[in-house]
């Protein structure tokens, strides 16, 4: 088929990509950056680009709409409502007036109270209760996509539970692991957030060198969430393509199980062999899992990535 794949040159979608072209489907990407792999159609462009939508979907035949703004920061609010809102709400418009077979979005586990759980494991039918301005417009979104599937447009909604490529593990300047699992990265990122509280506690730690961080709460326990391969969510994704059972369902996609950090950053260690700070912030843990039990049923596909084996995965690349 021809897909448009959104976000085709981030994280999951540089794997959706590389698993369509090897099962010989053409593949439009519409991004902000070409996609880098040979073969691809790249349509540069924004989300809320009508005149961009508009030709990335002009011969798709399904769409798989993985492509987002994320941010944290509250300043960027507005720009993440037009791309994850506006965005979307134009690529549903296209897709239905070119009766694609498929549209796939790609939600986020930030639509529940993920620091907030009302129960454990989280799963599809906990309350959608976002605390971010960036799951607010993902809530949004799939208000959108079940209005038009309401209308008959065959869609799925895919829930992301925190997604990383391997590498990234053994990165201080990596995007999501620096400020996880790295003392310094995290008071930059803090620094950014305005949250000077937090960056107080942490200067305190820091000596200068490079360290590890393992954060626990105020009341002294260790964070806990499920960090999925981005090879396990690409899979996914192409299931939730192909299969017709999938259509009409929302599913939590990702890992089962969440990973303590102080054991994460124990992982770690192994390779980078830099000492490590464990510290209390001033504010709750970080603490919750995600059941994947309707996807594993749906699908038929298991995540094979443990956190593990993605650490062991990063080491083997680098050396």
């Amino acid at each position: 088929m021809n897909i448009l794949v959104t976000g085709g040159a981030g994280r999951i979608g540089s794997h959706v990509i590389s698993l369509l072209l090897a099962r010989g489907d053409r593949v439009i990407n519409l991004d902000l950056r070409e996609s880098g792999q040979a073969g691809v159609t790249n349509i540069i462009g924004a989300f809320d680009d009508a005149a961009a939508v508009a030709r990335a979907t002009e011969k798709a035949e399904a769409v798989l709409h993985l492509g987002a703004l994320m941010s944290w920061v509250a300043a960027d609010a507005p720009k993440m409502f037009a791309a994850n809102v506006t965005g979307t709400s134009l690529l549903l418009q296209a897709a239905q007036a070119r009766k694609v077979k498929k549209f796939v979005f790609a939600s986020s586990g930030e639509v529940y109270p993920e620091t907030k759980p009302a129960y454990l494991p989280i799963d599809e039918s906990h309350p959608t209760q976002p605390t971010s301005a960036y799951g607010m417009t993902k809530l949004l979104a799939e208000e959108a996509v079940k209005f038009y599937s309401r209308s008959g447009l065959a869609a799925v909604i895919l829930r992301f539970s925190h997604t990383q490529d391997a590498a990234e593990l053994l990165d201080p300047e990596s995007f999501f692991s620096g400020p996880r699992f790295y003392l310094r990265a995290r008071i930059r990122q803090q620094e950014a957030f305005g949250n000077m509280k937090v960056v107080e506690t942490l200067r305190s730690y820091d000596d200068g060198t490079e360290k590890h961080l393992v954060s626990r709460g105020q009341d002294g326990v260790v964070f806990r969430m499920p960090i999925s391969d981005a090879r396990d969510i690409a899979a996914g994704v192409i299931a939730a393509l192909d299969s017709d059972r999938a259509d009409g369902q929302v599913m939590n996609l990702g890992v089962d199980e969440a990973i303590r950090f102080d054991e994460a950053v124990a992982l770690l260690q192994k390779h980078t062999g830099l000492p490590a700070v464990d510290v209390r912030f001033p504010v709750p843990a970080v603490n919750y899992a995600t059941s994947r039990a309707r996807a594993i049923e749906i699908l038929g596909v298991r995540p094979q990535w443990t956190f593990q084996r993605m650490v062991e995965d990063a080491a083997a690349r680098r050396n």
